[in-house]
């Protein structure tokens, strides 16, 4: 057992790990925020278009680039059992399954008008949203490139590259995004497709400093990434797959569950879908604190694991989580607090920011169990263990989540609109935290009596 004492070290080790994640995840969600502020002021019809445009692009990409979060807990194992040596080959066969996937998701996009359908948009605003998408399919191949590098940076403690990256990228997008929507300084006026197209060239120059930075950082040079070309090998396909894909899963089940609510209140009207979308870049935006937390915590656990000592993996992990707990609390109390100055900030319709100021008690308790449920998670997948976490979000997520939503927003007694969809959300996390928590308290159990491999 680790002493008690050792828990402020263990906090520190997790906190140091987690700040540069979280500057830059921060400065990330700060492209969202930026379309949403620069189209919401150009226009709520397009502003509506990339509520759900956005919506769905992200659901794909995320779930692509969690299929290869997988590269996070096999490099840090690797790591912590001092074969340093694998890790190059590791993320050379991560980026081998990014090009793969990204030819598979930016095929999908080639003619999104299916995708697009169950929302039922106005045709002005689905034809904004088609044209925004196909554009942003443009951005894949670089986004699931960088998601491999991020993923082994994180593994091997070097978070401060990507908080570089992350800060140069999204000056770059709000500059950008800025000309191209409302046609400044002399670049053509493009509204929302203005948005995807500075999203597209941000990422290549992202993915272009990546690769700068494993041929000239000596924070990577041990590693050999480089140093000699590799074909794709089935074994270390097959092992990112069996690990990646329910995470990829996962990942696409817990945003598209956002994406669908976003479908379904889109039928309520632009005004009603635009406040929601501010409540959801919100959300996400406060979600980066347990997300760099997690992160943080999972590459401490994979080390550990791989140093084969079980019980400073299973102390990082219970600590991490109490400090994604507290970190919750005091998140909670600010969003209620800075609601109204938030929501005026992002638009200048009434009725829009009265939406938005509504949904942010829901947002609020959300948060807390969303907190703990993907810290939980993220422990979990330190030590490889991916297919029951997927099932939990499937049923939380899918099961919970979206049907009880739709029923309370449209079928129950006395239908709740918007607010019934994040009841529902409220609902399904605290369910899914209660199921992590303890999932997360077996398997370390287990392991730690060597009853587990």
């Amino acid at each position: 057992m680790i002493p008690a004492s050792r828990n402020a070290s263990l906090a520190r080790v997790i906190l140091g790990n987690a700040w540069p994640v979280l500057v830059a995840q921060l400065v990330s969600i700060g492209m969202m925020v930026a379309d949403t502020l620069i189209v919401g002021r150009y226009s709520t019809q397009h502003l509506a278009a990339v509520a759900v445009g956005s919506g769905i692009y992200a659901a794909l990409a995320l779930g692509l680039g969690g299929v290869l979060q997988a590269l996070a807990p096999i490099v840090g194992q690797h790591y912590g059992a001092g074969e340093k040596e694998k890790i190059g080959s590791d993320l050379r066969q991560g980026l081998w399954l990014a090009a793969a996937l990204a030819l598979g998701g930016a095929a999908l996009f080639a003619s999104p008008g299916w995708l697009l359908a169950p929302a039922q948009l106005a045709p002005d605003v689905e034809a904004i949203a088609a044209r925004y998408m196909r554009l942003l399919s443009l951005n894949l191949p670089a986004l699931l490139g960088y998601r491999a590098f991020h993923a082994t940076a994180t593994a091997l403690g070097q978070p401060r590259p990507l908080m570089t990256i992350a800060c140069l990228e999204t000056i770059l997008h709000a500059a950008l995004a800025y000309c191209l929507v409302g046609g400044h300084f002399g670049l053509p006026e493009l509204g929302a497709a203005g948005a995807a197209i500075s999203q597209a060239i941000v990422g290549w120059v992202s993915l272009g400093l990546c690769f700068w930075l494993l041929l000239k950082s000596p924070r990577f040079e041990p590693f050999h990434i480089f140093s000699r070309r590799e074909r794709p090998r089935w074994a270390a396909q097959k092992e990112l797959l069996r690990l990646g894909a329910p995470i990829g899963f996962s990942f696409l089940v817990e945003i598209s569950a956002f994406t669908l609510m976003a479908i379904f209140i889109a039928r309520l009207g632009a005004e009603t879908v635009s406040g929601h979308r501010i409540a959801a870049n919100l959300s996400a935006f406060v979600y980066m604190l347990p997300l760099s937390l997690a992160i943080a915590t999972a590459a401490q656990v994979a080390q550990s694991v791989g140093a084969k000592n079980e019980a400073l993996a299973r102390a990082y992990a219970f600590t991490g989580l109490k400090i994604a707990c507290a970190s919750a609390l005091v998140t909670a109390v600010l969003l209620l607090w800075l609601r109204t100055p938030i929501a005026w900030m992002a638009t200048t319709d009434a009725e829009v920011a009265h939406t938005a100021i509504a949904l942010a008690f829901y947002i609020a308790v959300y948060q807390f169990f969303d907190a703990a449920q993907t810290l939980a998670c993220f422990a979990l997948r330190g030590y490889k263990i991916s297919f029951a976490p997927l099932l939990i979000h499937l049923a939380c997520f899918w099961g919970l989540g979206l049907g009880l939503g739709y029923w309370l927003a449209f079928h129950a007694p006395t239908p709740q609109g918007t607010a019934g969809f994040w009841q529902a959300a409220v609902a399904s996390t605290a369910t899914a935290a209660i199921a992590f928590g303890a999932l997360l308290r077996w398997v370390t159990k287990q392991r730690a009596s060597r009853l587990l491999p």
